[in-house]
Parts: C-alpha cells; structure tokens; sequence
C-alpha cells in the first residue's frame, strides 16, 4: 500500500485520541518561516508573490501554520490538540519538490511531560500502523542544555550563539577559531592582541595579556590592577568571539558527552550537576518524570537513546525533543518532533503557550521494519 493511502488510517487514529483533523492554507508569509528557521531555510522555499507583492511560499512543514491556525482561531492559552496530513513543499536536490506529511500538535496542556509522552506514544503507534514496528529513537532535552548554559553564567550573545551551533550539529566553538575572525575583522579592536591569544588556554592568555601590560609600564589603570584589567580584557574579548572560559567548556564538553537509556542518563546529569555545582534539579526532576510517564504507556524506556549532543536542526526547540529512523536506513528519519513552549509567542501571541508535536515523512516508510 503507498505512504499515501495510509492518511486516512493515520489520522483515525489520532482523532481517536482527540486531535482534530486541520488543513492549514497552503501559501503561507514566507518570512515567518525565515525568522523561525534562518536564512539558509530560503533555498529550500517555493516562493512566490500576491498582488500586493507579499512574499508568500509554499507550505514548507505543517508546524508554524498549525500554530498560526490555533492564534487565529483560539484564545490564547486554550488547550488544543490538531492533527492533521497532506502536501508539503522543500527543494530538495534529486527528489520530488512535494511529499507527504502526517502529525499533531498538543497545544496549552500544562502537564508538559504527560504530553510529550502521550505525543511520543502516538508516534511509535503511527510508525507500527506504517509497517515500523522496531524503530531506533534518539531522545533529547534542550531544557537540560538550557538551564545548564544558564548556570555557567555566560552572557546572552554567547549563550545564543553556543546554543545555535549545538542545535546545528558543530558542537562547542574554537577559541583560535573565533579570534582568528576577530582578527581578521579590519575594524576589530585588538584585532592583533587576540591574535596573539588565539589557541591559548584561558590562564596562558590571562598570562599573556598581563605580561603585554607589564612591557608597556601599565600596572594600574582607574583604581584596576594589571590583573583585574587583564581578566576584563579577556571578558569582553571572549563575548566578542564567542570563546568559552576553559572550566565552562570543560562542562560542557562532559555534558555533551552524556548518552545512555533515560535511567542512566538522569544519573549522570545529576552526578555532573552535584560535582560541578550547578542546579539542575528542576529539569532533570522533568526528565525523570516524562519517563515514568513513557513507561505507564508501555513505551520501553530502555531502549531509548539520549544523547546530550543531539538536537534536531530547528532553532524553536524548547524541550523533549525525539526522532526515529528504520535501522535499515538510519540517515533517514521517518518521524520526529519535540516541544516548543515559545513558538506560539513568537508567532505573536501575548505570553508562551506550552506546545509538542510530531510530524512523519510517510514517502519515507515502506511498510517494512519489523
């Protein structure tokens, strides 16, 4: 049976959990989808023009439209839940611009991690009614990542730019990566000072920049030791590259580093948390709740893989975030989602509205798996 002829299966089966069935226009604001997605969505755009020269594109997933659907229809706040199954449109080099997409969309449930259960749920029993009865999940929590960045007390435009790279697969920044940019910047200031600091660790380059005070008589400026100016220095030089101090990264890098089963996983955050002084227990409390919640829906957990280092390429994640592939084809996923607490607003609503969702590739099934 083609992908295409178990859309009405798919959504039976999740309106019999209560997602109603919705068509959301396909033209869509492109610019929506450029400012949620970045730039580098445009290449992938059927894009065109109304009459009044409104740049719109072609329905490029089901998600945002879902969401601007609900801001339309409900108020804010409302619990919703939508399913919903047909076309979408990305370029996509050697393959068919249209292809089939099937989905839900819980919306303003606050009992968040029952919800991102009961979404996960219906999307291991979506794959079985597709004929993939043992898929490979991959789990995630940008909550984690968030809250832990937040402890290590860097500031905003580092955090966004370290957060961006993690969620796009390039894990932490390089210091001689970035202060060559800076370098190379013909308007940079100091451009030949973080040169000369570019590869070193952050007590060498504290060092250094002392000793370059030190050459040019410079002991006190403004009440400030050498020191003291020296460490401001390297603060601000690290802000404008987007350099981590060496005990953060060293953090992170353990983090990143975490993978296992749910149960596992929980412990070693929280083995990282107590060693490393940082409070976590709010997110991982979350996490380890959503896993009692998964296995009260006979998910089994243990078969589950987190990674810390995994993130699905969309820059609105808040939380859970999953996917799932064949094991035949593991470069291919064939479902996937994960919540979205702060979509709804940006898409222009008053507050957050708690979201999760899944969408599934149905071209990418081929009613085998098992």
């Amino acid at each position: 049976m083609a992908a295409t002829d178990m859309t009405e299966p798919l959504l039976a089966l999740f309106t019999r959990d209560g997602y109603a069935r919705v068509e959301p226009p396909v033209l869509q604001p492109a610019d929506v989808f450029l400012d949620l997605s970045g730039e580098d969505m445009r290449r992938r755009l059927f894009v065109t023009e109304d009459a009044d020269g409104q740049e719109l594109c072609l329905r490029p997933e089901y998600t945002i439209p879902v969401c601007r659907q609900y801001l339309a229809q409900h108020e804010v706040g409302a619990i919703a839940a939508f399913s919903y199954a047909g076309p979408v449109f990305r370029l996509r080099s050697g393959e068919t611009g249209e292809f089939a997409q099937a989905g839900i969309e819980s919306i303003g449930r606050i009992d968040a991690d029952a919800a991102d259960a009961e979404v996960l749920s219906l999307a291991i029993e979506a794959a079985a009614l597709m004929g993939l009865t043992t898929p490979s999940i991959s789990i995630g929590d940008m909550a984690i990542l968030d809250r832990l960045v937040d402890q290590l007390g860097l500031d905003a435009p580092t955090k966004r730019r370290l957060t961006r790279r993690i969620v796009r697969g390039k894990g932490l920044p390089k210091l001689h990566v970035a202060a060559a940019a800076a370098a190379n910047d013909a308007n940079g200031d100091y451009a030949g000072l973080l040169a000369a600091i570019d590869g070193k660790n952050e007590k060498a380059a504290h060092a250094f920049v002392e000793d370059v005070l030190a050459i040019a008589g410079i002991s006190r400026v403004g009440g400030r030791t050498a020191g003291e100016i020296a460490e401001r220095f390297l603060k601000r030089a690290a802000r404008r590259t987007g350099a981590i101090g060496d005990e953060a990264r060293a953090v992170l890098e353990r983090y990143l580093a975490i993978n296992g089963d749910p149960d596992t996983v929980a412990l070693a955050v929280r083995g990282l948390a107590t060693e490393a002084k940082l409070d976590l227990d709010r997110v991982v409390d979350a996490f380890e709740a959503r896993t009692g919640f998964m296995a009260a829906r006979d998910i089994n957990v243990g078969e589950l893989v987190f990674s810390a280092s995994f993130a699905r390429n969309l820059d609105y994640y808040t939380g859970f975030i999953f996917e799932m592939v064949d094991r035949r084809q593991p470069d291919r996923p064939v479902a996937g989602g994960g919540r979205y607490d702060g979509l709804i607003a940006r898409l222009g609503a008053s507050r957050p509205i708690p979201a999760v969702g899944c969408s599934l590739w149905l071209e990418r099934f081929d009613g085998g798996g098992k």
